[in-house]
């Protein structure tokens, strides 16, 4: 298969942390009802002061030159950049068109690249995300399904959540059930520690309206072995 690489044809899923339970809570992503009361710059400002202290309690010298800045470099990365998807100022606005070519047949943008953090350990959780709809008369810029899978990604995730709030998304936006997404990914949390498992990869699948129905689901895995 090209494009599309399933590890050793193995479907696995991240169930493998240290063999516990793999949570998975709800849809929404876990927010406290004062998640905004802070502006970026005020986040900014106490995770540095708190990054410093792990830094501090790991034993590393913050004189240093190379050290002496990390601090705030961690802390604007995660506010502005890692962490971006959670502040709801950053969702992308979903401009819609006119199917004007009358193109009924299935739309889908594959190997979409994207880069999350696994919200058990922080650590990466890196992937692409295949994306197949049929319009129900409107279409939307391909930029922007890349713009919906990177707000949810930039966020504490796991991938179950991550698959299913990109599926709901995009009915929303195309104002279509016929969606389908599949999720390819790599958890550093099995790669880097615990098992440190780095042959296997996780895939999670959302399915609406007629991608429900066998041929069409086919159709679309087909297009992706491609």
């Amino acid at each position: 298969m090209s494009n599309i690489q399933f590890k050793d044809q193995t479907l696995v899923n991240d169930l493998l942390l240290d063999d516990q339970d793999h949570p998975f809570t709800k849809l929404e992503t876990p927010l406290r009802e004062d998640a905004f009361d802070l502006d970026d710059d005020e986040k900014i400002e106490i995770i540095e002061k708190h990054f410093k202290e792990i830094m501090l309690t790991l034993g590393l010298d913050l004189l240093d030159e190379s050290l002496r800045g990390t601090p705030h470099r961690v802390a604007k990365m995660y506010v502005k950049e890692l962490f971006s998807g959670l502040n709801p100022e950053n969702e992308p606005a979903m401009t819609l068109f006119t199917n004007d070519y009358h193109y009924n047949e299935m739309l889908v943008e594959k190997n979409i690249q994207f880069y999350s953090n696994c919200e058990h350990h922080f650590v990466p959780i890196i992937g692409k995300v295949h994306i197949a709809y049929i319009s129900s008369g409107k279409v939307i810029g391909l930029s922007k399904l890349h713009r919906i899978v990177n707000y949810f990604a930039r966020r504490p995730q796991v991938q179950e959540r991550l698959t299913m709030q990109i599926g709901n998304a995009l009915k929303t936006a195309l104002m279509t059930e016929d969606v389908a997404v599949l999720v390819d990914a790599d958890h550093q949390c099995v790669s880097s520690r615990g098992v440190k498992d780095q042959t296997s990869s996780t895939i999670t699948s959302f399915y609406g309206g007629v991608f429900k129905n066998e041929d069409k689901k086919g159709e679309f895995l087909k297009v992706l072995s491609v």
